[in-house]
C-alpha cells in the first residue's frame, strides 16, 4: 500500500512543506522524480521495490504538493533541499534512485554530501553539449501562466503530447523523432495535471537541472557506488558514451527496455547494506487518513487543527480551501487529493456519511458543517471531463469555472441567471485553482445528488 504524508523542512529560519509518498518495508530508499513530474510517477515502481525497501518519494520543491524554494535557486539548492528532507525525516544515510532530472539532483547531492548515501542508481544522465545547452535555454522552458480564456491549456496539452513525438519537444522535424510516440490521452493527462500543480515553478526547478554542471566525480573521489543505465528509446541513452572517466565504484550500461533498466537498478541497490529506517516524522496540521468503509477504501486528505471542534465539508466540484482556526477540513472521496470510490460508486448520502463519520471519529469531532446544495441540474452542472485525444476537456473545464462566476447555474447564460461578481474573481490565477479542483472532482455529480437526498 502507498501512503501519503507531509513534513516541514526548516531552512534558514523558514519552513517549507514537503509532500511525499511511502510504500514497502525494510531500509529506506529515497526516490527522486524527473521534471516536471511528481512522486506520483513512481507509484507502480514503489509497489514493486517495496518488497526490498521502504520507498520514500518526495515531490521536489515546487512540484506536486511541495512548496517551492525561495528566490532563484540553482541545482545546489535543490540538492541541499533533498538532504534537508532526509534531515527532517531523521534519516542519516540511505540508498537512492533518480530518473533523468532526479538523477542530476542526486548526483549533485552526492558530491556535496557523500556520507548521506550508501548507493545510487540513476536512469539516464544527461551530458549536454554547449550547443544543446544553448538550444534548451532559448526554447525548452517558456513561462507558464494561466491566461484569461484558457489559451495556456491548449499550449500545455500539445507540449506534453509532442514530448513523446520529438526531443526536444519543440523540434518538430524528422531528425528529432522519438521511437515511443503515442497519442494516449490518459498518459498525457497525468503529466498535464502535474504541470498544473507546479505552474510556472516548473521553469525554476527544471531550469536548475538543465543549467547544472555535468561534472561526474573524479576517479579518486570518495563517493558511494552508482550505476547509470539507459534503455532503448531513452533520449539520454547516447549520453552513456559522454560520461567519461568515473569513480572506480561507478558503472554505466545500455539496456534494452524500461523493465531491464529497473531490474539492473534494483540489483545494484540491494547489493549494498543499508541502515535501518528510523520512525518518520510528519506534519501535525495536514496529512492523509487511511479510511475503510463498506464502499470506500483509500486515503482522505485533511488539513487543520487536531484539536478542532468542527469538521468542514466543501461543496461539490471543490476541495479544501481556507480552514477556520477551530476546524478540520477534508477533501471528500473523488475530490481534491483524496482517493476515489474505485468502482464502488456511492448510492446515497449514507455512503458519504460513513466516510465522514470515520474521519470525525479519528479526531474526536461531533459537529459537521455541510455546504448548501448548488442550484441547477447535476447532469448539466458536471459534464464528462474525461481526457480526450485533443485536450478539449481542459478548455471545457476552464469555461465552466469562468462562467460559474458570472451565471448561476453556469450553463444558463442569461439576464435572469446573472450573478453579481467582483472582477478579481476572474483573475486567471484565481480561476486556475478552481479549474484544477474541477478536474480533480471525479465524483462531483454523485456528491451533489447525495446532498440533495439527505
Amino acid at each position: 500500500m502507498i501512503t501519503r504524508h507531509f513534513i516541514d523542512v526548516e531552512e534558514s529560519g523558514n519552513r517549507r512543506r514537503v509532500h511525499f509518498r511511502r510504500a514497502g518495508k525494510g531500509p529506506a530508499l529515497l526516490m527522486v522524480h524527473q521534471s516536471p513530474r511528481s512522486s506520483k510517477e513512481y507509484e507502480a515502481l514503489m509497489l514493486k521495490w517495496g518488497e526490498h525497501f521502504t520507498c520514500i518519494a518526495p515531490d521536489t520543491p515546487g512540484f506536486g504538493q511541495s512548496d517551492a524554494l525561495q528566490g532563484k535557486p540553482e541545482i545546489n539548492e535543490y540538492a541541499d533541499a533533498i538532504v534537508g528532507f532526509l534531515d527532517a525525516l531523521g534519516i542519516e544515510k540511505c540508498a537512492a534512485y533518480g530518473f533523468h532530472s532526479g538523477g542530476i539532483i542526486l548526483v549533485t547531492a552526492t558530491k556535496r554530501h557523500p556520507n548521506r548515501f550508501s548507493t545510487l542508481a540513476v536512469g539516464g544522465y544527461a551530458i549536454w553539449t554547449p550547443e544543446e545547452v544553448s538550444l534548451f535555454s532559448e526554447s525548452y522552458l517558456p513561462e507558464f501562466h494561466p491566461s484569461a480564456y484558457g489559451e495556456h491549456l491548449t499550449w500545455l496539452w500539445n507540449r506534453i503530447l509532442e514530448q513523446s513525438w520529438f526531443f526536444p519537444w519543440f523540434a518538430a522535424k524528422d531528425g528529432s523523432r522519438l521511437p515511443g510516440a503515442h497519442d494516449d490521452p490518459v498518459r498525457v493527462d497525468a503529466v498535464v495535471r502535474e504541470m498544473l500543480d507546479a505552474g510556472n515553478a516548473y521553469q525554476t526547478g527544471y531550469g536548475a537541472v538543465l543549467r547544472a554542471p555535468r561534472d561526474i566525480p573524479g576517479a579518486d573521489a570518495d563517493v558511494p557506488p552508482c550505476l547509470i543505465s539507459a534503455y532503448n528509446g531513452d533520449p539520454l541513452q547516447d549520453h552513456i558514451a559522454r560520461l567519461g572517466e568515473m569513480p572506480k565504484s561507478w558503472s554505466a550500461q545500455k539496456v534494452a527496455t524500461p523493465d531491464e533498466h529497473q531490474a539492473v537498478s534494483l540489483a545494484h541497490l540491494v547489493k549494498t547494506d543499508n541502515p535501518a529506517l528510523p520512525p518518520l516524522n510528519e506534519a501535525q496540521d495536514e496529512g492523509f487518513l487511511a479510511i475503510e468503509t463498506a464502499r470506500f477504501s483509500g486515503l482522505i486528505h485533511w488539513k487543520g487543527s487536531k484539536n478542532a471542534e468542527k469538521l468542514v465539508l466543501h461543496a461539490p466540484a471543490a476541495a479544501i480551501g481556507d480552514v477556520p482556526q477551530d476546524s478540520i477540513a477534508i477533501d471528500l472521496p473523488g475530490h481534491g487529493l483524496s482517493g476515489g470510490w474505485a468502482g464502488q460508486s456511492p448510492t446515497g448520502w449514507a455512503d458519504w456519511q460513513e466516510v465522514i463519520d470515520a474521519v470525525a471519529a479519528q479526531f474526536g469531532i461531533h459537529a459537521i458543517v455541510t455546504p448548501s446544495v448548488p442550484s441547477g441540474d447535476p447532469d448539466s452542472l458536471y459534464p464528462d471531463l474525461s481526457p480526450d485525444r485533443y485536450g478539449c476537456y481542459l478548455t471545457k473545464a476552464w469555461q465552466i469555472v469562468r462562467a460559474s462566476e458570472i451565471f448561476d447555474p453556469w450553463y444558463m447564460a442569461g439576464k435572469d441567471n446573472a450573478r453579481a461578481f467582483r472582477p478579481e474573481v476572474l483573475d486567471p490565477a484565481a480561476l486556475a485553482k478552481r479549474h484544477l479542483d474541477l478536474l480533480n472532482a471525479r465524483a462531483a455529480r454523485e456528491y451533489h445528488l447525495a446532498l440533495q437526498s439527505r
